[in-house]
């Protein structure tokens, strides 16, 4: 075995010993499951580039030199052929999508195969930390993993087979691929949205237009973040987009078209059918979150006078690529819902049945401009695959289908986290890594790190004695915590409660709770703080007569300045649950709003307002003593 790296700027000599130049990259035959190298490209003298055919001139190689069967002036040069692809230039360290593990991968360098002592072929990708330090350094590899081995954590090398990779960054449409090759039109929409979510933005469009039109429809639907699927259509062509967006559901078009400015959406929407432009036209009617906005038209619904066999006719009768259908809608003649029936009931009967026999004559209705999440909860509550959607007179307008509304909940949970600032659904990608989880769930240690040494150069500025500054930072972390406390109570508050919920607490209530407990928590401060005067004038004392230091100056440090330090905190500390409403009041305007809010943010905004007026107070009390 060998790889790339290893080759990569090795000379090559003609069969006298005579250096023609250097390797500076390979070309393969991409029509085998595991390609051929054909060619070999050289810089020769003066830089200039050649290329020449790997199995007519290529004697042997290894790590150190390639040498040519023939002369220097035998050799002929030849051109990449239509179906070849350069490794260096095409595939190493640019992103690839992974096929069999559905991800987006960035190749660092590649595994060769020698199948006899002059010929080549590639195996796959290293898309590990090996090729990294590989293509840095082969003995630094090495020094790596055996230090990893010895510490039981061995560093394995990630392949990617050839037959699992599709390249992205150049137009490979007229190159025929391995005849095993899985292309990113055999993958689950699902899978390749997540794989086009992943990708370098520049890198988006040229996956998107590989697919076709039924198949990008369907993985524009599957992508998570609206603002990207707009910024896809809005680079495709205007007919390529309209079609795209006829391909969708009703109610998926409708949320992207949603996403588009006026002109660009008016411009799409001309473009289409009429009916699929009145569907559209429709949905977008409805404010957004509603139920009238997620709701689909595609839905069966037959007279209420009919048997089993018009049902069965009605169902035999749908298109093509018809919504999954769970359920038959019974109507009256002003089309208002008047039961409905399950496919297992209308099977298990005879054709001749009536169907107002084995219908569920009150069923569960929503309004179209019912909140989605309360849409969302019923469909869940009470084991539905679809809820009807119906007007103010009882009429049929459309179903919320079960993933429509899975999806609806999975967005409020994500919210919800992103809001108490969790990253317990997020992927290990978006985590980050441990220093960053680290600030997000106990970001008051990066605030005391800071506003400690605020404090202290400070004191150092305004007293002339840093160490005074230093001794009243060391109670911060109390008041650091409570801030942080009273910030994920506020949060917490909000994702409870619904505004209109009769139990949610009102912003006086809260204010009068915050009070109330902060009166509570300024008692108990003081009457420790009292106990504790004692005690650390005691202790103070004595480390004065251990260190034999000055006893006044001692006692001064840690009695007056640590109490100081204690005092400052437990008034940060009230100031933080008095203030606490303010914050629940953002959460709820700005939902209001519809603006996202983090969870992480709050809790900054809280811890540092309490750091300002902890150092802010701090150098008030200290000058003022000094004065």
């Amino acid at each position: 075995m060998i790889y790339l790296s290893q080759l990569l700027g090795n000379p090559v000599y003609d069969v006298e010993g005579e250096r023609i130049g250097r390797v500076t990259d390979l070309g393969i035959a991409t029509g085998e499951v595991f390609p051929r190298v054909t060619a070999l490209a050289v810089e020769g003298p003066g830089r200039t580039p050649l290329m020449i055919s790997w199995r007519k001139y290529v004697e042997d190689f290894d790590e150190d030199e390639i040498t040519l069967k023939v002369v220097a002036t035998d050799i002929r040069f030849s051109y990449l052929q239509p179906d070849e692809v350069l490794v260096a230039r095409d595939l190493l360290n640019k992103q690839i999508v992974d096929t069999r593990g559905m991800r987006v991968v960035r190749v660092n360098d590649l595994k060769l195969s020698d199948t006899s002592s002059s010929q080549l072929r590639l195996l796959g990708a290293e898309v590990g930390t090996r090729g990294i330090l590989r293509s840095l350094s082969p003995a630094l590899e090495s020094v790596v993993c055996k230090a990893a081995r010895a510490m039981g954590h061995p560093i394995q090398e990630r392949i990617i087979a050839w037959n699992y990779m599709d390249l992205l960054e150049r137009d490979l449409s007229n190159v025929k691929l391995s005849v095993s090759h899985k292309t990113l039109d055999e993958l689950h929409p699902a899978d390749i949205a997540d794989i086009i979510e992943r990708l370098d933005p520049r890198l988006r469009g040229q996956v998107f237009a590989q697919l076709d039109e039924e198949m990008a429809a369907e993985a524009m639907a599957e992508i998570d973040d609206d603002e990207l699927a707009a910024t896809l259509v809005s680079g495709m062509e205007d007919a390529a987009a309209s079609r795209v967006l006829s391909e969708m559901d009703p109610d998926d078009a409708a949320e992207l078209v949603s996403e588009l400015d006026y002109e660009r959406a008016e411009k799409l929407l001309s473009l289409m059918g009429v009916k699929d432009r009145a569907a559209i036209s429709q949905l977008l009617g409805y404010r957004e979150d509603t139920a009238g906005r997620i709701m689909t038209q595609e839905l069966v619904a037959v007279d209420e006078h009919g048997t089993v066999a018009d049902a069965i006719a009605a169902l035999r009768s749908l298109e093509e690529g018809f919504e999954s259908v769970r359920y038959v809608y019974l109507v009256d003649e002003e089309h208002r819902i008047t039961g409905v029936i399950t496919l297992v009931e209308l099977l298990t009967n005879e054709p001749e049945t009536p169907l107002a026999k084995l219908a569920t004559t009150k069923p569960m209705t929503m309004s179209p401009e019912d909140d989605q999440e309360d849409v969302a909860e019923n469909i869940a509550k009470y084991n539905l695959l679809a809820m009807p959607v119906v007007d103010d007179d009882g009429k049929l307008l459309g179903i919320v289908t079960v993933d429509d509304a899975l999806e609806v909940l999975q967005e409020e949970h994500e919210e919800d986290l992103q809001i108490a600032g969790s990253t317990a659904g997020a992927s290990p990608d978006d985590r980050g890594g441990l220093l960053s989880q680290m600030l997000t769930s106990e970001m008051w240690v990066f605030f005391w790190a800071v506003a400690a040494t605020i404090c202290c150069l400070a004191a150092g500025a305004l007293t002339g004695d840093y160490l005074q500054g230093l001794v009243v930072a060391v109670a911060l972390p109390f008041a650091l915590r409570t801030a942080d406390v009273m910030a994920r109570y506020a949060i917490n508050s909000y994702l409870e409660y619904d505004e209109d919920d009769e139990d949610a607490p009102t912003l006086l209530g809260f204010a009068l709770k915050g009070v109330a407990v902060s009166g509570v928590f300024a008692a108990v401060v003081v009457l420790v703080l009292k106990g504790m005067e004692g005690v650390i004038d005691n202790f103070a004392t004595k480390g004065a007569v251990l260190f034999g230091a000055d006893q006044g100056l001692m006692v001064d440090l840690v009695t007056d300045k640590l109490l100081l330090g204690f005092k400052v905190a437990a008034i940060t500390c009230v100031l933080s649950f008095v203030t606490a409403p303010a914050y629940l009041m953002v959460l709820r305007n700005r939902d209001r709003a519809g603006d996202e809010t983090s969870g992480a943010a709050m809790r900054g905004v809280a811890l540092c307002v309490a750091s300002l007026v902890f150092v802010a107070l701090a150098l008030v009390l200290l000058t003022g003593k000094v004065g």
